[in-house]
């Protein structure tokens, strides 16, 4: 009897494009959920923002014609009629908040009490030197982390002791207490720099460091842990034994793995850089959103202080989710599992 032999179709790989799309689908779909709840949050910063600022104390007709006069006097209905239909403070509170959210979709942020200019104009006057001192110390922050990293992680135990403590004892530190420090030793005693900050090299150093510190702490942190488990796996071995010296294998191999985590909370970093220059900025008499915001507290300007908040809150918004899509596009481990 003659057997019959019958051979199982081969399952054949799936080809390149094929996985190239899913992977573009993915990355796709992962970046329009992260855009949804970006939405989600900007919606509820300027709904939070819009409350706050129509809840507080005190008739918003009388704070703009005492700001706008100088004088803290009562005023009468017939002073604050114009007012109110200007602004449209007689409006409902419905009416008002569609008015405010509308014109925050056409990127009008309103106009300044004080002033009576663009809010949005006054915002973009100042917001250079923010964003300089921002990303300078985004920068320095990470050139100490590198360096502290290097130096210390995956080496002895009291090595790497001394720079956990490092950095648990400068990611604690307050941003004001540390610009105040240095004002008073580098700038006040010493005289290496001027007391009075401005946008020039010598006026821009101090504050630098006063962001980048505590922050390379935190970052720090997270990249520390992740050297000290990549420093162990196999690839250091290979690459050890391949005649690499400890600096070059730290450096081209272990490093690249380590700085993943620290990548991902860059957007964090940035934003919160964003919200720590306002008040590095006052401590160090430097222009930027810090003074403006400043004086738009002190001045009842709740105009420029709303546009403040919305602001830095839509930065922080949109910079964490480019670095998330942006993660997920670039490393390894997740793009080999999609």
């Amino acid at each position: 009897m003659s057997v019959v032999q019958t051979s199982s179709p081969l399952v054949s790989p799936a080809p390149a494009g094929d996985t190239a799309g899913r992977r573009a689908r993915v990355l796709t779909r992962l970046a329009g959920i992260k855009l949804l709840s970006s939405l989600f949050v900007l919606w509820g910063t300027a709904t939070v923002t819009f409350v706050v600022l129509a809840i507080l104390p005190g008739d918003r007709a009388t704070i703009l014609l005492n700001v706008r006069s100088g004088l803290t006097v009562p005023r009468s209905p017939a002073e604050l009629a114009p007012v109110n239909r200007e602004f449209g403070f007689d409006d409902s509170f419905v009416t008002q908040y569609l008015t405010y959210f509308g014109r925050l979709l056409h990127g009008d942020l309103g106009q300044s009490y004080q002033s009576g200019r663009p809010v949005a104009t006054i915002i973009g006057e100042q917001i250079g030197p923010t964003f300089v001192l921002a990303f300078a110390a985004l920068l320095l922050a990470w050139v100490l982390t590198i360096a502290w990293t290097l130096l210390t992680a995956g080496r002895g135990p009291r090595l790497r002791s001394l720079g956990s403590a490092g950095e648990t004892v400068t990611a604690g530190l307050p941003q004001y207490w540390v610009g105040i420090l240095l004002l008073i030793v580098f700038a006040a005693q010493l005289g290496w720099f001027p007391v009075i900050g401005g946008t020039s090299p010598s006026g821009t150093i101090l504050p630098v460091i006063t962001l980048a510190v505590p922050l390379a702490g935190f970052l720090g942190q997270a990249t520390r842990t992740e050297f000290d488990r990549a420093i162990r796996e196999p690839f250091v071995l290979s690459a050890r034994t391949r005649g690499m010296g400890d600096l070059e294998v730290r450096w081209r191999h272990v490093l690249r793995h380590a700085l993943i985590p620290g990548i991902t909370l860059s957007g964090w970093a940035i934003g919160t850089l964003l919200s720590g220059a306002v008040l590095v900025e006052t401590v160090f008499a430097r222009p930027g959103l810090g003074a403006v915001l400043v004086t738009a507290v002190g001045q009842k300007d709740l105009a420029v202080v709303s546009g403040i908040v919305v602001l830095v809150s839509a930065l922080y918004v949109v910079i964490n989710l480019v670095v998330d899509v942006v993660y997920v596009a670039v490393d390894p481990r997740l793009r080999g599992s999609l």
